[in-house]
């Protein structure tokens, strides 16, 4: 690490066409979809109960076909048959790890590709989506980093991954059985895929509302986690327009290593994000902030760091997760030892945080946290080749 990278990663711009045809109604807002409905002739006087019908076939029951919407007449489901599709982004693969982990490689507009990441545990169901197709930033440590930025993801396909996730585990209502009939195999989100989601932040703001509507999809905003690198004017328009949970990819305790880790810094430095933090209106002691910390092999693993890093966060209602480096073809950096990641978390732990080990999965996919790279984009490029691409 002796070298600067950019902030951000040089821009692959494509140009941007939505299919012709009907308009999805997947990812419109209630206000949204209500607007369409007018001007494709819905009585304005009916709007609003349209939109009431159509958002739970949508998202509390799954439906993709306007026939299935019994509650309508067959005259008018014809109408929105002709006008309208209800689609979600297409599953290209799908792949299921020895520890049950599912990771979905997913083809959006334009045919580029994201990969969704679906984990089972006793007590939840935790999926990770994608905010962007590949990222704009540069994270060292991140296979993701090293792909392009092509696009931002629209809301429907946003929350479209949330939906295809449901589907793949037969989790939507069967007719006449009542929503809340089964278990959730989903019960959380995290934006902790690909892409940076404050860089997105509309359309990742209007995907996660639909997501949380109580008719619909209907999750707690405490289940919804967002991961920001730290884009600090955003965070706190985070609290006021979406209200969930908030991460923190952190991964250094000086400016000096975190410029190098997690460029990003070096726009907004450590005393600018934790200020940030200190005043995220949702911060409380039952809703607190989460630090996540790679570690990495003689980088950022030392007790002087581990020291530093609560010395930090002084003051902030925060537990901190510690996350063993997830290898990557051709990556720069190694896992920090068991025993030295143990006396990392033991040191934090003392002082008074959470400091929870995260436990690898579904690493033998390519679907650990920072392996996430879209398949028509991945190469197994020499270590040499990633770090001259990241300046490291």
């Amino acid at each position: 690490m002796t070298a600067s990278a950019p902030v951000t990663q040089d821009v692959l711009t494509l140009p941007r066409k939505l299919p012709d045809g009907p308009v999805n109604l997947v990812g419109l807002t209630r206000d949204a979809l209500r607007d369409v409905l007018i001007a494709h002739g819905t009585p304005e006087k009916q709007a609003r109960m349209r939109v009431g019908q159509i958002w739970q076939w949508i998202y509390q029951k799954g439906i993709r076909d306007f026939d299935a919407m019994t509650n309508l007449s067959k005259s008018y489901r014809a109408e929105l048959a002709e006008a309208f599709v209800i689609a979600r982004p297409e599953v290209v693969s799908r792949q299921v790890s020895a520890d049950g982990t599912r990771k979905y490689l997913v083809r959006i507009a334009g045919g580029h590709e994201v990969e969704v990441v679906y984990i089972p545990e006793e007590d939840r169901g935790t999926l990770c989506i994608s905010s962007q197709v590949g990222c704009t930033l540069t994270c060292s440590f991140c296979h993701t980093g090293t792909q392009k930025l092509v696009r931002n993801l629209t809301a429907g396909e946003i929350v479209g991954q949330v939906m295809l996730a449901r589907d793949d585990l037969d989790e939507w209502p069967e007719p006449g059985e009542g929503a809340d009939r089964r278990p959730r195999l989903l019960s959380n989100v995290v934006l902790m895929g690909m892409g940076e989601p404050l860089y997105n932040f509309e359309n990742v703001r209007d995907a996660m509302k639909i997501t949380m509507d109580p008719e619909g999809i209907s999750l707690s905003r405490r289940r919804i986690t967002l991961s920001t690198s730290g884009v600090v004017p955003e965070i706190a328009r985070t609290a006021d327009e979406i209200g969930c949970m908030l991460a923190v990819s952190f991964h250094g305790t000086t400016d000096e290593i975190r410029d190098k880790l997690v460029p990003i810094n070096r726009k907004w430095p450590l005393a600018e994000l934790l200020g940030a933090l200190r005043a995220y209106p949702k911060a409380s002691n039952s809703e607190r902030i989460t630090f996540e910390y790679v570690m990495l092999k003689d980088v950022n693993d030392s007790d002087e760091d581990a020291r530093r890093l609560v010395n930090l966060i002084k003051g902030i209602p925060a537990k901190i997760n510690l996350i063993p480096f997830n290898e990557w073809p051709g990556a720069p950096y190694q896992r920090s030892d068991w025993q030295r990641i143990e006396r990392f978390a033991d040191i934090v732990y003392k002082a008074g945080y959470a400091s929870p080990i995260r436990t690898p999965r579904g690493e033998d996919i390519m679907a650990a946290c920072g392996q996430l790279k879209s398949a028509t984009e991945r190469a197994r490029k020499s270590r040499a080749q990633i770090a001259a691409e990241t300046k490291l």
